[in-house]
């Protein structure tokens, strides 16, 4: 989902999933420049392909989470007064920084006075008592992983720990959310030493880990996921920005709900299906909401076409919700893919500021179908990346969230 690296520089989280029997990475463009390798597309057979995942025993309402992020670089967008808390079970307020001594970067990708307040604000909000909400810390995202490396180290580990509880008992958080990323096989036993000290060291608060989405055909994820199930609150698949013009792909949806094959290897059910068969429980489980789209242009205009020359040009920021509401949504554009649950744009003529001629995302039928497979198959609930990009101040008050209060009504 989700992250800062810089005071200056606001970064998405990138999706790199690493199995320990495939290196295969799956990474979505972030507002820096994207990296120039792309995933390692794995042919399977059929029998290879992750069943779609067995129906769950369902969770009660009041055991669904909806966990939605706020960066500070954002905190312009979505004003602290217009954050729709009826319909949200957790904040995620980010993003503080591992550093290599053990230390944190507790700039919230603003400055060192305005970020902590805006940190405590915001925690002070979610506890209001008229609300009852959780706040946790985001840890870390794209551009972090050496600084996790060296601060989970043996060497500095008890510092770190010390570092990351000191900040939540000063600020009031409930819990932490560690985004480290990418996860290769080397990082596995420091990233569950960590965990392990951390629960140890802070045994009421809550954890979560956002983790990677899977390529159709890589099999099972990891078995360090199953290790960390029961030492944590939730793993949220970040199951967005699932698509883009890596080598033997076709245009595909950014988050499809189901339909993966050998050419469009992603959807949310396939990837929930990888982390079933590694022995997460399901309701340990979330899945992810993107608040944005991507922009398709080079003259494909439909999800399943061959790529060619086409390219994904924007995605995170560029192409939130209300960017799509603003520049692009129009209803005889408007197309609805029923085997993905997912809608797409389609235009004839290049589109819009980004110059689109497929867009691909979310709106409030597709995370209704999320939100309903969700409780179908026992899951613990969706993630969004970020709360602001479905803002849309226009609209009246009760109105400006449509896509949270989509998910929120589809998990009750």
């Amino acid at each position: 989902m989700r992250a800062v690296t810089s005071a200056a520089a606001p970064v998405r989280l990138s999706l790199v999933f690493f199995s320990p029997v495939f290196s295969l990475m799956v990474a979505c463009q972030s507002g820096a420049a994207p990296s120039a390798e792309g995933p390692r597309v794995i042919e399977p057979s059929p029998l290879d392909a992750p069943a779609t995942p067995p129906t769950g025993i369902p969770t009660p309402a009041s055991a669904r989470w909806v966990m939605a992020y706020y960066p500070g670089y954002e905190r312009s967008q979505l004003p602290s007064a217009e954050i729709d808390w009826a319909h949200l079970t957790h904040l995620a307020v980010g993003a503080v920084l591992p550093r290599a001594d053990g230390t944190l970067d507790t700039t919230y990708a603003i400055d060192a006075t305005k970020g902590p307040a805006m940190a405590k604000e915001l925690v002070e909000l979610a506890h209001d008592a008229r609300r009852g909400k959780k706040a946790l810390v985001m840890v870390g995202g794209e551009g972090a992983h050496d600084a996790w490396v060296a601060a989970a180290a043996p060497a500095k580990r008890a510092a770190f720990v010390q570092s990351l509880v000191a900040l939540r008992r000063s600020v009031g958080y409930d819990g932490y959310d560690l985004d480290w990323e990418p996860i290769p096989p080397a990082d596995e036993p420091a990233l569950l030493g960590l965990v392990e000290a951390l629960k140890q060291a802070d045994p009421s608060a809550l954890v979560t880990i956002p983790v990677n989405w899977v390529s159709v055909g890589t099999g099972p994820a990891s078995s360090l996921y199953a290790k960390l199930a029961p030492l944590v609150d939730r793993l949220n698949i970040m199951t967005y920005g699932m698509a883009k013009e890596w080598p033997g792909w076709k245009t595909w949806h950014s988050s499809a709900l189901d339909g993966a094959t050998l050419g469009t290897p992603s959807s949310v059910k396939a990837s929930v299906g990888a982390y079933l068969a590694a022995g997460v429980p399901a309701a340990k489980l979330g899945v992810g909401a993107g608040f944005y789209g991507s922009c398709w242009s080079g003259g494909v205009s439909a999800p399943g076409q061959s790529v060619g020359s086409a390219k994904v040009v924007a995605n995170d920021q560029a192409m939130s919700f209300r960017a799509i509401q603003e520049g692009y949504l129009k209803a005889d554009v408007r197309k609805w893919d029923a085997i993905a649950s997912a809608p797409f744009l389609s235009f004839g003529t290049p589109t819009g500021p980004q110059r689109c001629t497929l867009v691909s995302y979310e709106d409030e039928a597709s995370i209704a179908a999320k939100a309903a497979y969700v409780k179908e198959a026992g899951l613990g609930g969706i993630i969004v990346w970020t709360l602001s990009q479905g803002y849309l101040p226009a609209r009246p008050a009760g109105a400006r969230h449509p896509l949270l209060q989509a998910a929120s009504d589809g998990l009750r």
